[in-house]
C-alpha cells in the first residue's frame, strides 16, 4: 500500500476492548482512525481473556465501573450481537481455615451489594461437588456474577465504530509519534495519519508508544497469566457448576464448554510481547488445582497466556498527559479491562471531549479525579 496521510478528529492506538469501545463511542461525535499494530484486533489480551462480570472484583474504581456497565451489559444496542452478552455464572471466592478471616474482611467491603454474602465451605461443596472435603472453611459467593461473550462484545464495537463512520487499519504498526503544530503525526506502514488527539490504548504496549512520543511514562507493568484446559472427572463439567477462585488469588477453575478452564492465576513481569505458556506455570496451575480440588489432571489439552498490564495501583490511567497537548492514557486495565469497557469507553468519550462523565456513571462513585494519570498514587513512578 503506497503511504497516504489521513486526517481525523481523534486516533485511537490499540484495537483491543479499551480502544475498540472508546473509539466506537468517541466516533458518535467526530471522525476516528484507529490503528492496531497485529492482523486482527484483540490478538494479545481481548482474544485470550476468559472474562467474568463480577461487581465485586477489583479495586473500588474498577467496581464502580463495572456497576455502571451492567445496564449496557443487559441490554446493548439493537444489533449489537446476535445473543446476549451474559451467561449467568456464579462466583465463589474460597479460603481455607487459615484463609477465612480474609473471606469475611472481603465481604465487608462489600457488604449491602445485591447478591452477594459469605457461605461456608460445605456450602460450596454442595454446589461445587469437586472441591475437596475439608479444603474450604468459607467463601464470598457473588451470585449474579456472569461469564461475558467477549467476542461478540469486541466485535460489537468493531462493527459499531464502522457504522459510526469511524475506520480501523490493520497491521498499522507505529513506528513514529511526533506533536507538530496542534496535531499528532503518526507514522506507520500502512501510511501517515494525524489527528489533534491521540488515544493511547496500546495495552502492554502503552508506555512504548508514549516513549516513542517523548510523553512521561506511567509506569505500566505488563503481566503473564497462564490458563488451561483440562478434562472434567467423568468427562463432563456442569456448566451449572460456580466458579471458584482462590481468595489471594493463587487459582481459578470454572467450566468451560464441558471441560474445566484452569489457571494459577500468575501475574509475572513481562515486556510486551506475544506472551506463551511456561511449563513451570503450567505445572504449578495443576498442582495448586489437584490440591483444592478432587481432579486428576491427565492431559492438557489446551494451553495459553495473555498480558495484563497494571500501573502502581492497579487502577486503569484515563485522562489527558499534562506533559503533551493532545496525548489521551488509556491504559492499565489489568484483568478488569472487559468487564469494565462500557462504562470506561464513556468516562474516555467524555474526558476527551472535555464533557464532564454522565450522572450514571458518576453515581455509581466513578471519579476521573481517581482515574487521571496525573493522581497522586503515579506521580512517583512515572518515567520518561
Amino acid at each position: 500500500m503506497e503511504s497516504q496521510t489521513n486526517h481525523a478528529d481523534v486516533i485511537v492506538i490499540g484495537a483491543g476492548i479499551a480502544g475498540a469501545s472508546a473509539a466506537a463511542e468517541l466516533a458518535t461525535t467526530g471522525s476516528v482512525i484507529m490503528l492496531e499494530r497485529e492482523s486482527q484486533p484483540g490478538y494479545h489480551t481481548t482474544g485470550r481473556s476468559a472474562a467474568l462480570f463480577s461487581k465485586v472484583y477489583g479495586p473500588a474504581q474498577i467496581r464502580a465501573l463495572s456497576r455502571a456497565s451492567a445496564a449496557f451489559f443487559d441490554a446493548p444496542p439493537q444489533g449489537f450481537a446476535a445473543n446476549p452478552l451474559l451467561r449467568c455464572r456464579p462466583v465463589a471466592l474460597v479460603g481455607r481455615a487459615d484463609q477465612s478471616d480474609k473471606v469475611h474482611a472481603e465481604f465487608e467491603t462489600v457488604r449491602g451489594r445485591g447478591g452477594v454474602g459469605v457461605i461456608s465451605g460445605e456450602e460450596l461443596r454442595r454446589m461445587m461437588p469437586l472441591l475437596r472435603e475439608g479444603y474450604a472453611a468459607a467463601a464470598l459467593m457473588e451470585h449474579d456474577a456472569a461469564d461475558i461473550d467477549v467476542h461478540a462484545l469486541h466485535h460489537g464495537y468493531l462493527r459499531l465504530l464502522r457504522e459510526r463512520g469511524g475506520s480501523v487499519v490493520i497491521p498499522s504498526d507505529v513506528v513514529g509519534l511526533a506533536r507538530i503544530g496542534d496535531r499528532w503525526r503518526v507514522e506507520t506502514g500502512k501510511g501517515t495519519f494525524s489527528a489533534p488527539i491521540v488515544v493511547n490504548a496500546a495495552g502492554a504496549w502503552a508506555d512504548e508508544i508514549a516513549r516513542l512520543a517523548g510523553v512521561a511514562t506511567v509506569g505500566l507493568v505488563p503481566k503473564r497469566r497462564t490458563a488451561l484446559i483440562v478434562d472434567a472427572p467423568g468427562g463432563h463439567a456442569d456448566e451449572a457448576w460456580p466458579m471458584v477462585v482462590d481468595i489471594d488469588e493463587a487459582f481459578y477453575l470454572k467450566p468451560d464448554a464441558g471441560r474445566l478452564l484452569i489457571s494459577p492465576a500468575d501475574e509475572t513481569p513481562s515486556p510486551p510481547c506475544d506472551a506463551q505458556p511456561e511449563e513451570l506455570d503450567i505445572a504449578i496451575c495443576i498442582d495448586r488445582i489437584q490440591n483444592a480440588f478432587d481432579i486428576e489432571v491427565g492431559r492438557v489439552l489446551n494451553s495459553w497466556a495473555g498480558l495484563r498490564s497494571f500501573v502502581a495501583d492497579k487502577v486503569p490511567a484515563v485522562g489527558f498527559a499534562a506533559d503533551a497537548p493532545g496525548f489521551f492514557w488509556l491504559a492499565g486495565q489489568g484483568g478488569y479491562g472487559i468487564q469494565s469497557a462500557p462504562a470506561m469507553a464513556r468516562v474516555a468519550a467524555a474526558l476527551v471531549r472535555g464533557e464532564p462523565i454522565a450522572d450514571d456513571i458518576a453515581a455509581e462513585g466513578v471519579d476521573p479525579a481517581a482515574l487521571s494519570p496525573q493522581r497522586a498514587e503515579l506521580r512517583t513512578e512515572v518515567t520518561r
